[in-house]
């Protein structure tokens, strides 16, 4: 099968497409032909070995994979060859082919495109866990999005109106705010024209954020710090600014706050994590409540482009510019000639 190898850890240049070996069956396992692969900022760190997850060189980057089930592995009877899945890997994504756990495969309803389905797995998974599991966002919370226009700030919009909160976002451009509000977001804030902190006390009568959702980090989180509400949450989720923050204790002590770690590769037991019974029954509940809200229209997945395998350069890139407004795919049987 064809895939994108990674044999050492570096840059973008350091892949390339080749043949290799499709992968073997796994016990609990469930064999997907992939039909499209989300690429994220994390496939970056992953590649360049700056990721929690460290796979052995060489290795097929890749998290996101929606796809046919072709084979399974004794056991396995949730799914069954020919059904349409997503699923979550610690890597394997980018390949025609792709042995999963199965416990992390989830068939998806008749109206979910393959492109779009490839944000259930962890983009809305990790939205939805965090917002509910997490932070607790309750119906006429205010709930603070930054990076509303890609990827896992959309999802974090399109959930937090979901449950009834007033979502307030942030991003860099008017055209990444329209697209923002046009998937939930009731106020938005250009932060390049506007201080967001400003903005943020103005709309909400001096008091704050109840609910931030930061997948930016560094200043921002710590300008967030300065408009969130008394026992406000915060969720750190991922580092897209460059810089880890650090977080002033009595910041915490005075304004009563929560800062809310949420890595959903632990409730997919990847790396050394493990998942009981209980935590993956939990999992498939959830994954059912966010299939029916993308059955009732509240849940509205954006693909930003899709491409063929042969470019996972360009769309590397594209992700490492911050220029993709929702995801993008790539899609392993497509003609590398594809627009």
């Amino acid at each position: 099968m064809r895939a994108v190898l990674c044999r050492d850890a570096g840059g973008i240049d350091s892949l390339k497409v080749e043949e290799v070996a499709a992968p073997d069956m796994i016990a609990g396992g469930v064999r997907i032909a992939v039909e499209a692969a989300g690429v994220s900022f994390a496939n970056l760190l992953v590649i360049a070995g700056r990721h929690q997850n460290k796979p052995p060189n060489p290795f097929v980057p890749g998290t996101e994979i929606a796809g046919i089930v072709i084979e399974v592995a004794e056991g396995v009877g949730h799914v069954q060859p020919g059904d349409r899945v997503c699923a979550g890997l610690p890597w394997g994504g980018f390949a025609e082919e792709a042995v999963v756990d199965g416990d992390n495969v989830f068939r998806i309803p008749a109206g979910l495109g393959y492109d779009a389905a490839t944000q259930f797995p962890t983009i809305y998974a990790t939205a939805y866990g965090a917002l509910t599991w997490r932070a607790r966002l309750q119906p006429g919370e205010v709930l603070l999005v930054h990076g509303a226009a890609g990827a896992s700030g959309l999802a974090a919009v399109e959930v937090g109106k979901a449950l009834g909160a007033t979502v307030i976002a942030t991003a860099g451009s008017d055209e990444k705010l329209a697209v923002a509000r046009a998937h939930g977001a009731y106020h938005c804030i250009d932060y390049g024209k506007t201080d967001f902190r400003d903005a943020v006390l103005e709309l909400t009568g001096g008091l704050g954020a109840d609910v931030i959702f930061d997948p930016v980090g560094g200043d921002v989180f710590d300008k967030s710090l300065r408009c969130i509400a008394p026992e406000g949450r915060i969720i750190p989720m991922g580092f897209a600014g460059g810089r880890i923050p650090q977080v002033p204790a009595n910041l915490l002590l005075v304004k009563n706050i929560d800062v809310i770690g949420v890595y959903w590769g632990y409730y997919m037991a990847w790396g050394k994590t493990r998942a009981s019974a209980a935590k993956r029954a939990r999992v498939r509940e959830l994954y059912a409540e966010m299939f029916a809200l993308f059955e009732q229209g509240k849940l509205a997945p954006l693909t930003y482009r899709s491409l063929p395998l042969d470019r996972f350069a360009e769309a590397l890139r594209l992700v490492e510019n911050r220029s993709v407004m929702g995801k993008i795919v790539l899609v392993p049987y497509a003609s590398e000639a594809q627009p």
